[in-house]
């Protein structure tokens, strides 16, 4: 992939730049942060990842104020890290509000995100919402719970970006989370479709942004262990076994073993999507192709 210069606020390489970078202060998220050469280029392979989503898919058209989805796993401390830095200079003209929607989950450590944000100085909020009761009520034993829990997440986030004023919820989904998905519709929905970098909510009042898109979740891990953060398990979805999307993982990292690079062409196969050469005439007008004849 080559890094896009699409919006006018990515005009410059001056964040990749080791010494324009190290004449800027980082922000307190980072305060605790290794100081290793290693550390330095996994935190620019995906600062440059990150700006490169936000400008091939122009997440900023329009945001003022963006609400970023917090659930205390890796990724979403990931991605709140990497837009703090990229606000912190200058390349982010947004205001962020980072938000945690407690779902009543036993055991769940509420203390945690609320300390942690307010450690580094994030404006956040912290909503209850007991999901895990109406999942755990409404799911057949045996049956997976993600589908309901995310609907019921994603409603309750909807609602608190409107109310928090935000035009738009940031998610930490990443490459892998893109193709696990797409290979799940594919295996078991029979349709072609993945995980979009930028979506328009059912009402139309809110974008769906996943600044990650592009970021690997290998990296993700190394970059959360690294920052050292207070990692919180799911003990609801995170729980169960023989999950679909643990069965597209483990193909994925089978593939990606025998032929390392595919999980990136796989990814670049979807951002190069040719109707015709398919099979859906809702996508192409097959009907119109004819021979053309010498007159």
């Amino acid at each position: 992939m080559t890094f896009s210069t699409s919006a006018e606020q990515f005009d410059t390489d001056a964040g990749d730049d080791p010494e324009i970078a190290d004449a800027v202060s980082a922000h307190p998220v980072f305060a605790n942060a290794p100081r290793s050469v290693g550390f330095n280029k996994l935190r620019k392979r995906l600062i440059r990842q990150v700006r490169q989503a936000i400008a091939d898919f122009d997440m900023l058209k329009g945001q003022k104020r963006w609400l970023v989805g917090l659930s205390g796993g890796k990724d979403s401390y990931g991605l709140l890290a990497l837009l703090l830095d990229l606000k912190w200079r200058g390349l982010l003209p947004v205001d962020l509000v980072a938000c945690n929607l407690d779902q009543g989950q036993p055991n769940f450590p509420k203390h945690v995100l609320p300390d942690y944000l307010s450690s580094i100085g994030v404006p956040h909020r912290i909503e209850y919402r007991d999901t895990y009761s109406v999942v755990t009520e409404k799911v057949p034993q045996g049956a997976t719970y993600c589908s309901l829990c995310s609907r019921l997440r994603r409603g309750n986030l909807y609602r608190i970006a409107r109310e928090e004023g935000c035009e738009a919820l940031v998610l930490g989904h990443h490459r892998e989370d893109i193709l696990e998905t797409f290979f799940m519709n594919f295996f078991h929905g029979g349709r072609l479709s993945a995980m979009p970098a930028k979506l328009l909510n059912d009402d139309g009042d809110l974008m769906v942004l996943r600044p990650l898109a592009y970021a690997a979740e290998e990296d993700l891990a190394r970059f959360a262990a690294a920052m050292q953060f207070p990692i919180i398990p799911c003990d609801l979805c995170g729980s169960q076994d023989g999950l679909q999307r643990n069965a597209m993982k483990e193909m994925l990292a089978g593939i990606e073993a025998k032929m390392p690079g595919r999980k990136d062409a796989m990814l670049r196969a979807l951002a190069h999507v040719d109707p015709s050469h398919l099979l859906d005439p809702k996508l192409f007008d097959f009907s119109s192709l004819s021979p053309t004849k010498d007159e």
